[in-house]
């Protein structure tokens, strides 16, 4: 019973290769590897056995995890996907890594062109006999690479099979781009994110996977970067960062409602709102304030993702913290923009309505940012708000100018 045992979701790279381990594409592997199979793939680009394999395909766990000798590996709605029996831990810090075999459970069943995402061997089915020419394809396909592997199936009089590599979400454009170019071709999704490892290593690999689904040679196009939309079609997340007091919370609603009067679509996320309701029942401590940029982080990504605009305000004060949240966005394809509205702690302290830094400095909220816990000043900030020396009217003005000229917005 799978139920009793203790569950995992890994991360999404860990996740893509658990999808090729049980699909039979990463053959002849039958789960995660252990630590001399790994020292070997590094030193000689082999298994133990000798077996040409060219990158390590491994699993780390909290070591709170890391005790169970099976363990069910789910994805991220909690569906279960495959049981690991550990045969082996390693200890990295606090993280440990687990190898053993996985055993399927239920396929995966979310994701663009899910359909299209076959097993090896029914891809091999489909396929006619005589020369396959594989293509292997990650970021983006331009008309030079179009034209180059529909002249190089013609000189072969091979038969297509496209293989994008996706990273998990957000890919549907690239499936659509390979649809619309190669419409006779059979496409073959594969989550295979980039690897930190030599490049002709990740050929190899590349190679490999063309290989078990029945190409009989493989061209890898140039790993392109995506092209981004029109400023217009994409979407923003503006983050204001500040000590409590700095006025942030006040320019970001005065922005806010500038651009709802230029019939913008804009979601506001203030720090105290979000506490409220999204973050309802976190602490003050550390960890639990990262949470809370990072739900913070999550919502405006979602919202860029569509091509919204998020505004919003947290103190946070992390450096850390506002750059993963910065990526959260650009990975999703907005665009992020970080306003440090800065004041001196006295000055913040003056303004305060609350009392809280009264209380803070009284011991009654531990972990106060800029009393018993520190505030990282932006290194990284695209505008700083002295509101010190300026208006509400003229800080919501300096927020508005840089929209305009980083993204084209205008004024009526």
């Amino acid at each position: 019973m799978t139920t009793d045992l203790p569950s995992w979701t890994p991360d999404a790279r860990e996740l893509a290769d658990l999808e090729l381990l049980l699909s039979g594409a990463f053959h002849p592997l039958s789960g995660f590897l252990p630590a001399a199979e790994i020292a070997e793939i590094h030193t000689r680009g082999t298994l133990l056995d000798g077996t040409p394999w060219p990158v390590p395909v491994t699993l780390t766990v909290p070591a709170s995890v890391a005790a169970a000798d099976r363990l069910v590996l789910q994805d991220p709605e909690g569906v279960p996907l495959a049981v690991l029996t550990v045969e082996e831990r390693t200890a990295h810090g606090d993280r440990v890594a687990l190898a053993g075999p996985v055993e399927p459970l239920n396929h995966p069943e979310h994701g663009p062109f899910r359909r299209l995402r076959r097993p090896p061997h029914a891809v091999r089915e489909e396929l006619l006999d005589g020369p396959v020419l594989g293509v292997t394809i990650r970021g983006w396909l331009d008309e030079s690479s179009i034209t180059q592997v529909k002249g190089l199936a013609e000189q072969h009089k091979a038969d297509l099979l496209v293989m994008p590599l996706i990273l998990g979400s957000d890919d549907a454009a690239l499936i659509r781009r390979v649809l619309d170019a190669f419409p006779q071709a059979v496409v073959v999704p594969l989550p295979l994110p980039p690897r930190d490892v030599p490049a002709e290593r990740d050929l190899d690999l590349r190679t490999h996977l063309a290989a078990a689904h029945g190409a009989t040679m493989h061209v890898a196009t140039p790993d392109l970067p995506r092209p981004r939309p029109p400023a217009a079609r994409r979407g923003l997340t503006l983050f204001f960062t500040g000590l409590s007091g700095s006025g942030k919370s006040t320019i970001a609603r005065g922005v806010y409602d500038a651009l709802l009067e230029e019939g913008k679509s804009v979601t506001y996320l203030d720090g105290d709102v979000v506490r409220q309701v999204l973050s309802s029942g976190l602490t003050f401590s550390k960890a639990d304030r990262d949470l809370n940029i990072r739900r913070i982080g999550y919502v405006a990504a979602e919202v860029s993702r569509h091509g919204g605009i998020a505004i919003c305000a947290p103190i946070a004060p992390y450096a850390q913290t506002r750059k993963a949240v910065r990526e959260m966005v650009t990975e999703v394809g907005g665009d992020f923009l970080l306003v440090h509205v800065s004041a001196p702690l006295e000055e913040c302290e003056r303004r305060d309505r609350k009392g809280l830094y009264a209380k803070a400095r009284a011991g009654l909220i531990p972990e106060f940012t800029g009393v018993s816990d520190p505030y990282e000043v932006p290194d990284d900030a695209e505008l700083t708000l002295d509101t010190t020396r300026m208006t509400v009217e003229e800080a919501v003005h300096g927020v508005l100018k840089l929209l305009t000229s980083v993204r084209g917005f205008s004024r009526s």
